[in-house]
């Protein structure tokens, strides 16, 4: 498990957790209203020169976030699906 800052680019994820910095608790509930809610599924698209802020998708949704907004995302690999 890691959190989505530190994510591979490209790579599908699903969120485990949300959790705020104690600086900025509020951010948990904005999170969720974006739609980052834990089960969900969510990728890494781009990283701005620099590195920050983040490119994400979450769901059919894109979004930039800053780095320590997306340090707040735990997230752990999708495991491929096996086919029938």
């Amino acid at each position: 498990m890691t959190t989505l800052d530190r994510a591979a680019d490209f790579k599908p994820y699903r969120i485990a957790r949300v959790a705020a910095p104690d600086r900025a608790p509020e951010w948990r509930d904005w999170l969720h209203e974006l739609g980052f809610i834990p089960g969900e599924t969510v990728r890494l698209m781009a990283r701005a020169p620099g590195g920050d802020p983040l490119v994400i998708r979450v769901g059919s949704s894109t979004f930039a976030l800053r780095m320590a907004e997306a340090a707040c995302i735990q997230v752990a690999p999708l495991e491929d699906t096996p086919t029938a």
